[in-house]
């Protein structure tokens, strides 16, 4: 009995092979395959091409064979979210859209703060339950791996509770969750405002234990006037690239000029990018960290979007994130987000999904996956449609019909 599987036919099949990895990238340039299979053996991709041809090359493979009109593509990968978290800020929305600014929600007591105090307050099991929740519905719609953000515990063991809720969800559910340490998202205020002692407490108790627990290899900071100063970003981002850490950084999300700082130390993504201006745009692009627009925030917070287009015309690498969270962005339907930033941003379908799939994986640093070719890891989905233009065409409404998971058939019993 073969260990491969052949599986197919699909009406057409988006490889996303064979693009540039940064910059414009056009439709014409999309590899689709038609009336195609994949042969997948264990967790990776033995072969894509004509489901006819690979049934005769692999006589000896078993068939998973479909009926209907499937359009597929990459398992999406979402590099931004913030989806383990304790309590709810519906009162933080309705304040907004009645016209109170994110300052003002936060001195009236909502905002990060409110977040981090119902985290501290949640059992461990409510915190798992919630996440879990949160981790199924992406994978329902798509996302077969997710980044997932500490920083709503900002004390020793707030903070190792939710890295030990990701890493133990990641060790039951099929999707692949990959943790960030962001205990720099705001500094506790048991600091009474003092940064710097703030960071260096996180670099000398906490990160040595999220190291020795395996919990994350990634940290990320919030450098914008509510959070972290340049001056408190340059020390902590030293400190732990020094450390061993991969580097990641919200920046530019009010106002210019932090992306600029976050680049000095090589990061994997620089994320937010709604207030930078032409000359953070080119330092991005000459850069080789991704650039990560999250349109859940801009939507949430009702805020321009990332410069999406300028950032691919300069040559950046764009991809895109959900940003998932409880405040300023607790829609998390990545599908539907990206199809609104490509309408406002004037982005094509390729640069678009290649924002949700190979490109979202650099950013993660995780190169086997977000491709559909030989030797990389069988995350994809299926689309119930024989034209893959119409998954941004309902703007998030078309969701996959089927998704497998490292070669795996994932059903509804999720």
């Amino acid at each position: 009995m073969s260990d491969k599987t052949l599986i197919g036919p699909f009406r057409q099949l988006l490889t996303m092979d064979h693009l540039p990895e940064s910059g414009p990238v056009q439709d014409e340039q999309l590899q689709i395959l038609q009336n195609a299979g994949m042969v997948v053996s264990g967790n990776t991709i033995v072969a894509t091409g004509s489901f006819e041809q690979l049934r005769k090359e692999h006589r000896d493979a078993p068939v998973q064979e479909l009926e209907g009109h499937f359009c597929a593509m990459p398992g999406l990968i979402d590099a931004h979210t913030h989806i383990c978290w304790g309590g709810n800020r519906a009162a933080d929305f309705a304040m907004r859209i009645a016209g109170k600014s994110y300052l003002e929600i936060a001195e009236s007591g909502g905002g990060i703060w409110s977040t981090v105090q119902h985290t501290r307050e949640a059992s461990f099991e409510e915190l798992y339950q919630n996440t879990r929740n949160h981790a199924t519905t992406l994978l329902k719609e798509g996302v077969t791996t997710v980044e997932v953000k500490s920083g709503y515990g900002l004390n020793f063991d707030s903070e190792i509770k939710m890295l030990e809720v990701i890493q133990s969800i990641n060790m039951e559910l099929a999707i692949d969750l990959v943790p960030t340490c962001l205990a720099a998202h705001i500094a506790d205020k048991s600091f009474h405002g003092d940064q710097m002692a703030y960071l260096e407490w996180v670099v000398r108790e906490l990160l040595p234990e999220v190291t020795q627990r395996s919990l994350s290899k990634r940290v990320d900071i919030f450098i914008e006037k509510s959070a972290f100063t340049h001056e408190a970003a340059h020390y902590y981002l030293a400190r732990a690239r020094e450390m061993g850490f991969e580097i990641t950084a919200h920046v530019d999300q009010f106002t210019a000029g932090s992306s600029l700082v976050a680049l000095d130390y090589h990061p994997l993504s620089v994320d937010h990018l709604e207030a930078s201006t032409d000359r953070e745009i080119e330092a991005i692009a000459i850069s080789d960290a991704v650039a990560m627009a999250l349109p859940g925030a801009s939507i949430g917070l009702g805020e321009r979007f990332t410069p999406a287009r300028k950032l691919l015309d300069k040559g950046a690498c764009l991809a895109i994130a959900s940003d998932w969270n409880p405040g300023s962005a607790p829609q998390g339907d990545i599908l539907m987000q990206a199809s609104l930033l490509a309408t406002y941003e004037h982005l094509s379908t390729a640069e678009t999904l290649s924002g949700i799939t190979h490109r979202t994986a650099k950013a993660l640093g995780l190169m086997d996956r977000g491709l559909l070719k030989a030797g990389c890891r069988a995350d994809f989905i299926a689309f119930d449609t024989d034209d893959y233009r119409n998954i941004l065409y309902h703007q998030g409404k078309m969701k996959p019909v089927k998704i497998w998971k490292s070669g795996s058939e994932i059903h509804g019993e999720l």
